[in-house]
């Protein structure tokens, strides 16, 4: 028997499509590219925006055309959020939301012993009320594919309701994994060649006991990397900035949710801090963890905001001097609070604001690309590109999350080497800093 899989949306998908397609290799499943023709297809899909449900549905369709007799999964988000609207359109036959994952397996293996005794099988649906859930589902995972970097689920669920966003009501509360259970993971993964772990979930700074995690963290052999996930301002307490600078291994790299730059907006969002309280966190991690990078995310064409609104967050942003910003245009979510709120702004007024927030942003991505020429870094490789001209880098990326390449004979892959960087190459997925190896360190 053969299995595929595809997974849409964040990082807490990919670790838990992970999860899922080792229960089938455990099982006795072949894994085979999603594109190739397999018995079981398994999408786990994401709602956080009006596209990733239509990419969702995209992937169910594609998967029930690859084989019609297939047995077709439709997992994760938008399962949890539109299962009568899947059921409706026919081309799934299991739908999971998102706290039955686990039993994925089970589920097709029912299933698929029913077609044996009779042709008329009925699909069937494990989607529960996840409001009323208040239990992490336990997964595990022994590796991450061939990526040289591990992605470590930590919480599941949301408390926060920002008022955009459709996560509290198909992820449910928050909801924290033991530490003991992360360890051991992370332990594993580690035994299996795994240099760097990157803690997620889906509101990490829910987390509690955050600087113990890290310190503990630390201290399994094999681990070289540290990173987080997404973090709320809220999280950065003297506490965690004294862990945070005195870790050998942690990153300097914060991902620190901002959405917008303007009090007024903020506040509709229903996000629970200010621009100048935002600042002062930022300003904590740059003074206290030096040479330290830090990205966001941004939504424009949030309801109501005004042409005075976009620019004071525009203006907030060039302030903050991100490394990286991703830019999201405000996505109606049925269900949420925004969805309900009146001067919706049009769609070609979002278009210009985010055009503009991009070229601003962009050029300051490029300013702290640059900003490495010259200073000797190490690289985790983790992959081999090709560049413009031809040349095959091999590439990762910096502690700062910048990324870097270097021509080499050798196969460097999973081992991290002391980069001079002395300018920057195009390659097929962006721009990369260059250079000479200095020392490798393996």
């Amino acid at each position: 028997m053969r299995a595929a899989f595809h997974t849409l949306g964040c990082k807490v998908n990919s670790y838990e499509t992970r999860a899922i397609s080792e229960q089938f290799e455990n099982a006795g499943y072949e894994i085979v590219d999603f594109t190739e023709p397999s018995d079981v297809y398994v999408i786990n899909t994401c709602s956080v925006t009006s596209m990733a449900e239509h990419k969702s549905r995209q992937m169910i369709h594609r998967a029930r055309r690859l084989n019609p007799g297939a047995v077709i999964v439709a997992a994760g988000c938008y399962a949890q959020r539109a299962e009568g609207d899947i059921k409706d359109d026919g081309s799934a036959d299991i739908i999971i939301g998102n706290n039955n994952k686990s039993h994925i397996i089970d589920a097709v293996a029912e299933l698929l012993k029913e077609r044996q005794g009779s042709e008329d099988a009925q699909g069937r649906e494990y989607v529960d009320d996840l409001m009323q859930c208040r239990d992490y589902e336990s997964q595990i995972i022994t590796g991450f594919g061939e990526n040289v970097r591990a992605y470590v689920k930590i919480q599941d669920g949301c408390n926060r309701f920002c008022s955009y966003c459709i996560i509290p009501y198909i992820r449910g509360r928050s909801r924290c994994r033991k530490e003991e259970d992360i360890l051991s993971e992370i332990r594993g993964l580690a035994a299996n060649g795994y240099r760097e772990i990157v803690l997620t979930g889906i509101d990490i700074s829910m987390y509690d006991g955050m600087p113990s995690l890290i310190e503990k963290t630390e201290a399994v052999d094999g681990i070289e990397r540290i990173r987080l996930g997404s973090l709320e301002a809220g999280v950065i307490t003297d506490e965690f900035i004294e862990t945070a600078s005195k870790s050998r291994k942690l990153c300097p790299h914060f991902h620190l949710s901002l959405q917008s730059g303007c009090a007024a907006t903020l506040k509709r969002m229903n996000r629970h801090y200010t621009p100048s309280e935002y600042a002062e966190k930022v300003r904590l991690i740059r003074e206290k963890i030096k040479e330290c990078a830090i990205t966001t995310d941004v939504i424009v064409g949030f309801p109501g905001e005004t042409d005075e609104e976009f620019e004071e967050s525009l203006s907030f942003v060039k302030q903050m001097g991100f490394t990286q910003t991703h830019v999201f245009k405000y996505s109606r979510r049925a269900g949420t609070v925004a969805d309900r709120m009146p001067d919706q702004v049009p769609e070609k007024v979002k278009n210009e604001r985010s055009a503009r927030l991009i070229k601003v942003t962009d050029e300051m991505n490029l300013g702290a690309a640059e900003s490495f020429i010259g200073r000797t870094v190490p690289v985790l490789i983790e992959e081999k590109e090709k560049a413009a001209d031809g040349e095959c880098l091999q590439c990762g990326f910096t502690p700062q999350y910048i990324r870097a390449g270097v021509e080499s004979g050798s196969d460097l892959i999973n081992t991290i080497v002391m980069l001079k960087v002395s300018g920057m190459a195009q390659t097929e997925n962006g721009r990369v800093l260059t250079g000479k190896i200095e020392k490798n360190l393996q």
